[in-house]
């Protein structure tokens, strides 16, 4: 498990060519585990057969094919080796168009797992936003 920054970054890779319309969503299976556990800020599920991972996939790789996606730009990331079958990574990621402007940002979460079938991503825990608040000394006050 201790290649598993570089496998992700091919992970990154084939997400890219899906997001730019050089392959199909369901190319992705090769690195999503069945079940898949997937869970975001309204909603936890349980996907358990590749057609429902190729379903929770398509909206996200639909928005980002119509908002012009380029590439993933990894802003932090983190690998934590929990056993020899599975680790944690943890990633902030920037989505950007091909002129560099961002669509959108987020953290994740993702459970690395080793199996028969290879490596997969067998859960997706997407963070909350951070909400950004003024810090104490600031002069931003709350209005009435």
């Amino acid at each position: 498990m201790d290649d598993v920054a570089r496998w992700f970054d091919a992970y990154l890779d084939d997400f890219a060519a899906c997001g730019r319309g050089e392959s199909e969503t369901a190319s992705l299976l090769t690195h999503y585990g069945v079940p898949l556990l997937l869970t975001v800020d309204d909603e936890f599920v349980a996907l358990t057969s590749d057609e429902q991972v190729v379903a929770a996939l398509q909206p996200q790789i639909d928005g980002m094919r119509a908002a012009g996606y380029d590439r993933t730009e990894i802003l932090e990331s983190e690998v934590v080796v929990l056993n020899g079958a599975s680790a944690l990574y943890r990633g902030t990621f920037s989505r950007q168009r091909n002129d560099g402007s961002e669509i959108g940002r987020l953290t994740a979460t993702y459970l690395v797992t080793d199996g028969p079938a290879g490596r997969r991503i067998s859960v997706l825990a997407v963070h909350s936003p951070v909400q950004r608040r003024p810090r104490q000394d600031s002069n931003l006050q709350p209005t009435d």
